[in-house]
């Protein structure tokens, strides 16, 4: 019994150790988050532009320039998809104001009819709290939008610190694994160099998957908008297919502005369909394509997919939710390597007790011929 909580007491005091370097470790990441997110961020979109950036290095050019083409071209696609959506905007939102008028009114009459019978002086009634309401918290309303102007501001410096942070990334990515395998060591920086080259194709993948999950979203989603008739339905179909690359929130706030849409510009049945075409769509995706997909590329579970999308969303609201599964499955790379070395190891103690030499490294041609 002595022997048994002893051994209980050890390990209660290791999992309490644990927990509180943990702890530490996320108290650290909270005060750097201002460096970290754009440095995270930043790796994402490096996953991306480092394909063509590679055949534009292996076409001849120096890596400067082909980082400069890569990167000014992905600039290039993002502004002029936004120079796509704005001029359909501005031309259908005063027609969309004056339906929003004409639904505020035909609600307006439906509620001073039958059954409800709510006359106009309650209506007014209820206008009057509101505004009042608005007036007693302006303070608090005032403050809001100065807390909106720095997170914009905060915003647009992450944007600038991404796009630079990545231009370095893929002008010099292929030089860091040498660096790192000269300073650590030839016996550690094996180690290392395999560990970083898996976690980079799984990123890559992860980032596939979410292009891949996102355009199905925005295909079918954008079909049922065009067959409807629904305004704005180019905006909404790009906005679904950006939505998709942040796991949850991104979906369910681009659907619900394609069913307020629909609502104002074709009214009410249009905008229940509208609601049941996402509902379809986002089950689709949520319950099959992105956990089978994911798990696929990622080599996860699907109900590891779901729990770190949750988790990560609860702790960290949509950062958290879009940075989760990539974390978990850089911690399921190296657990997985970890757990290569060690039946490496134990394979080789038991075929040779008395050898001390290294195990060797999973990948390499030493360690392909040992397993």
């Amino acid at each position: 019994m002595g022997s048994g909580v002893l051994w209980l007491a050890k390990w209660a005091l290791c999992i309490v150790a644990i927990a509180a370097g943990a702890w530490v470790l996320g108290f650290v990441a909270a005060r750097l988050w201002v460096v970290l997110l754009p440095v995270l961020l930043a790796i994402v979109v490096a996953t991306v532009l480092w394909p063509p950036t590679g055949l534009l290095m292996r076409a001849g050019l120096p890596p400067a320039a082909a980082a400069s083409l890569t990167l000014i071209g992905f600039i290039g696609v993002l502004s002029g998809g936004i120079a796509l959506i704005v001029p359909s905007v501005v031309d259908q939102v005063p027609e969309l104001s004056d339906k929003a008028t004409t639904g505020i009114n035909t609600v307006r009459d439906w509620l001073q009819g039958p059954p409800l019978n709510i006359r106009d002086e309650q209506l007014d009634s209820a206008v009057d709290a509101v505004v009042s309401r608005m007036q007693s918290s302006a303070e608090q309303i005032a403050s809001g939008v100065f807390t909106g102007v720095s997170t914009a501001t905060s915003v647009l410096i992450t944007i600038f610190l991404v796009l630079v942070l990545s231009f370095f990334f893929i002008k010099d990515g292929p030089k860091f694994l040498p660096w790192l395998h000269k300073f650590v060591g030839g016996s550690s920086g094996r180690h290392f160099e395999e560990v970083l080259v898996r976690v980079w194709d799984v990123l890559g993948g992860f980032i596939r998957t979410q292009a891949v999950v996102s355009f199905i979203d925005a295909f079918f989603i954008g079909l049922g908008l065009v067959i409807l008739g629904v305004p704005l339905w180019g905006v909404l179909t790009a906005l679904t297919f950006l939505g998709g690359f942040i796991p949850m929130v991104g979906a369910f706030v681009a659907g619900a502005l394609a069913v307020l849409v629909a609502l104002v510009g074709n009214g009410f049945t249009t905008a229940l369909i509208v609601l049941a075409i996402i509902i379809a769509v986002q089950q689709l995706e949520g319950n099959v394509l992105q956990p089978v997909l994911q798990s696929r590329t990622m080599k996860l579970h699907a109900v590891v997919v779901l729990l770190a999308v949750t988790g990560g969303g609860t702790l960290y609201g949509i950062t958290g939710a879009f940075l989760a599964v990539p974390v978990v499955a850089v911690v399921a790379v190296v657990i997985r390597y970890i757990s290569e070395q060690i039946d490496v190891a134990v394979a080789r103690s038991g075929g040779d007790p008395g050898s001390d030499a290294e195990p060797p490294v999973a990948g390499t041609e030493a360690g392909l011929a040992e397993k």
